[in-house]
């Protein structure tokens, strides 16, 4: 047997190994690519919502998925330290004010790492489209507002800060009797 006779068979044997290896890496990118678009469709359908579970959730698997893109890492440790900067305490007399520049920043650095997210999967979104092209029904935040005031209300209620209001009433004799 020929040199050339060992290369052909040689090429018969690694050629399919080499191919399927091909072929697992470009899945492998697909799928990654796949996960990393999951994760900006979830956070653009929630960013009117940011209490939302499924925002929260696609926000702590952005450390995972775009490990190689240090742009969107570093806007994303940008927004985790502004979260972790919110006022803890409702009776300190700037609470309120504190509380109002931190969700403005949050929502400012947000619309920074989407924008980041979509420059990274070849989507075209300017900040300006990301931060006020969002919708949502008047209607979902009027019932937001009333779950977070029943909820307050009622651990005050629990813990003692409230009462519940009671109004006497005097029944009036029925008249037609």
């Amino acid at each position: 047997m020929t040199i050339a006779d060992w290369l052909v068979i040689a090429a018969i044997i690694i050629a399919p190994i080499v191919a399927v290896q091909v072929q697992k890496i470009i899945e492998a990118k697909k799928e990654g690519r796949s996960r990393k678009i999951q994760i900006f469709k979830t956070l653009m359908a929630t960013r009117a919502t940011p209490l939302s579970p499924l925002h929260v959730e696609a926000l702590n698997l952005i450390d995972i998925e775009f490990v190689e893109n240090p742009n969107v890492i570093s806007v994303w440790k940008l927004l985790l330290d502004n979260f972790s900067s919110y006022p803890q305490d409702p009776k300190s007399p700037d609470f309120q004010a504190r509380l109002t520049t931190c969700a403005e920043k949050s929502s400012d650095l947000l619309a920074d790492l989407l924008h980041e997210m979509s420059k990274t999967l070849d989507y075209k979104f300017d900040k300006v489209l990301i931060k006020r092209g969002c919708y949502i029904p008047k209607g979902h935040g009027d019932v937001e507002l009333e779950l977070n005031f029943l909820r307050r209300s009622l651990v005050e209620l629990f813990l003692g800060k409230k009462s519940v209001p009671i109004n006497i009433v005097e029944k009036k004799p029925n008249q037609d009797a």
